[in-house]
């Protein structure tokens, strides 16, 4: 009787402990949060691990204040598709009313100006870093919702405008608790998908045979352990001439502080590896006043010159 009484009263102070914990970062969170302004910018560069300033583009090109729907606090996470003839960014849109994130976009006919159009999808839980990608004639969405319960995907019923809950990729429980900014692409008719668990800051890495198939982590998974450095992906992956880039925001010494790339060279069912495709970071915190802070996600296209350009987003804290 004892015995059962003191272990109750363990598990009480316990979960008092963890709650208290919790709610503290949460609130420093928020705190932190309510004193960021992130924007989205253009660069431009040689090739999708050297990217620079664009010139003729005046940064940013999309604050909170072109949003015309809701109040927004901020915009960041910008992730652009190209269809008929025009262009389409979507990207994440703090709501400042409900302090959740939902998924916005807007449209350029040049991929210079830009008109922000409208909330495309929001949910009960927070939604950012809307990952995009077209595959067998359907576009696709797989945005962060780690409180969701897992990693979700979305299709456009009628683009770009209406989006339908298609299924979770992958459940999160366990060690896979709280998954964070999905990456997904195709590599020799094999899906694969990165994200980020930010209590171990792991990188785990999963395989699929059809991308709206049964989901497995991949036996060298995580593929980053323990680093707030280059775990967490900073953006879309690349393939470029037969090399696979994946982009990795570096949470030190603050969350958001700068992109780096790295190459990753062998890549199947049973194996993984990767070194640092730069030694300087892709993008960095800037001299302009939108950057300062920090940079963290990077969307690269190439040009039909050969050129590549970038959707990224910064951010300042203010005092």
């Amino acid at each position: 009787m004892f015995m059962t009484f003191f272990l109750l009263i363990l598990f009480i102070v316990g979960v008092v402990l963890f709650t208290r914990r919790y709610n503290i970062h949460r609130k420093k969170k928020i705190v932190r949060r309510s004193r960021e302004t992130w924007v989205i910018g253009m660069y431009r560069g040689p090739s999708p691990i050297q990217l620079f300033p664009q010139s003729g583009v005046t940064n940013p090109i999309l604050t909170a204040k072109d949003v015309t729907d809701i109040k927004a606090r901020f915009v960041a996470d910008p992730f652009m598709v190209e269809h008929n003839s025009g262009y389409y960014l979507f990207f994440e849109v703090l709501n400042d009313k409900r302090d959740t994130g939902e998924i916005g976009y807007a449209f350029s006919s040049d991929c210079l100006q830009w008109e922000y159009r409208k909330i495309i999808l929001k949910e009960r839980f927070h939604l950012s870093y809307p990952y995009l990608l077209f595959h067998e004639g359907h576009c696709y969405m797989i945005p962060e919702c780690a409180d969701s319960g897992g990693i979700q995907l979305y299709r456009a019923k009628h683009f770009p405008e209406q989006w339908q809950h298609i299924s979770t990729l992958v459940k999160g429980h366990g060690r896979h608790a709280a998954l964070a900014d999905p990456s997904i692409f195709c590599y020799r008719n094999r899906w694969y998908l990165f994200s980020y668990c930010g209590k171990d800051k792991s990188l785990h890495l999963f395989t699929s045979a059809i991308l709206t198939g049964t989901w497995q982590e991949h036996p060298k998974s995580p593929v980053v352990s323990g680093t707030p450095h280059f775990a967490r992906p900073g953006g879309r992956v690349i393939i470029h001439e037969g090399r696979i880039y994946r982009y990795a925001q570096d949470e030190t010494p603050n969350y958001g502080t700068r992109v780096w790339a790295f190459l990753i060279t062998e890549l199947s069912e049973e194996s993984y590896s990767e070194v640092p495709a730069t030694k300087e970071a892709v993008v960095a915190p800037g001299n302009e006043w939108w950057n300062r802070s920090g940079m963290h996600t990077v969307d690269a296209h190439q040009t039909k010159t050969g050129e590549w350009i970038a959707l990224v987003d910064g951010f300042t804290i203010s005092e």
